[in-house]
């Protein structure tokens, strides 16, 4: 079953999307209109190119899992453009909560049996994972490196009445970071009523009845909640360790 047809149509509502999106972006002004353009182009080339290799990476559980490995590395290394405005070797840090997120919970879904180990089921799920690890890391890192500049001076105190590095940025920042589990919790807690979300629909499409898509989904979703969540607690224990830079330069110790 298709939904979308091909031809240029769709090709000119495409376009349209694109720059309508970047005009109002420029009209309200909430940043670069190219950077939106860019973001366009760049995701047409990039399903263009995993169209063509995806067909081959499915066919071996080694090739798709060198394949999670690029989207790993990729989300990483946004992340780490995200927090820290550059992928110096101390960015690269952000590997660490995507992988936290990701592993224990790709583990625990393929030990219970409860998804076959195949590619084709595999990849998808680990790839919304990834997303969803990648999206809190760079949220909660964002937060916590914004509230530590702005309430600097209340770090500075909490380390002067005998606190720790640790427990001054989790006095500080901790809240803020938190910030980063509100659209994973929303998703959640509205999906069927407000959303249906892809891995719902995706499913529905290949023919699975209604009821073994919102399987699917909710396995997806309580899945991200844990990605989430060891994400966000992974990327404050780097920043409060000083593994990942701080807008602001060193955090005194």
């Amino acid at each position: 079953m298709s939904i979308v047809t091909f031809g240029w149509p769709l090709a000119v509502l495409l376009v349209v999307l694109a720059v309508a999106a970047a005009a109002m972006t420029r009209l309200a002004g909430l940043g670069r209109a190219s950077g939106v353009l860019i973001a366009a182009v760049r995701a047409v080339v990039q399903l263009a190119a995993v169209s063509l290799v995806i067909a081959v990476v499915l066919r071996s559980l080694p090739l798709t899992a060198l394949f999670l490995l690029l989207m790993v590395i990729v989300a990483a290394g946004t992340s780490a453009w995200r927090i820290t405005g550059s992928l110096r070797l101390s960015s690269w840090w952000t590997a660490a909560p995507i992988a936290a997120g990701l592993v224990p919970t790709m583990v625990l879904i393929l030990l219970s049996g409860a998804m076959p180990i195949e590619p084709i089921a595999v990849l998808p799920t680990a790839g919304i994972l990834i997303g969803g690890a990648m999206t809190a890391t760079s949220i909660a890192g964002r937060r916590v490196t914004e509230e530590l500049t702005a309430q600097r001076g209340s770090y500075e105190a909490a380390l002067s009445i005998g606190l720790s590095r640790r427990d001054g940025v989790t006095l500080v920042a901790r809240e803020a970071a938190a910030l980063a589990l509100i659209p994973g919790l929303d998703q959640t807690r509205t999906v069927g009523l407000v959303t249906l979300p892809g891995a719902f629909v995706g499913v529905l499409l290949a023919g699975a009845s209604p009821l073994q898509a919102g399987a699917v989904q909710l396995l997806v979703l309580l899945a991200l909640l844990l990605v989430q969540v060891l994400a966000v607690g992974v990327t404050i224990e780097l920043i409060s360790a000083g593994r990942l830079p701080v807008g602001a330069g060193p955090l005194p110790e």
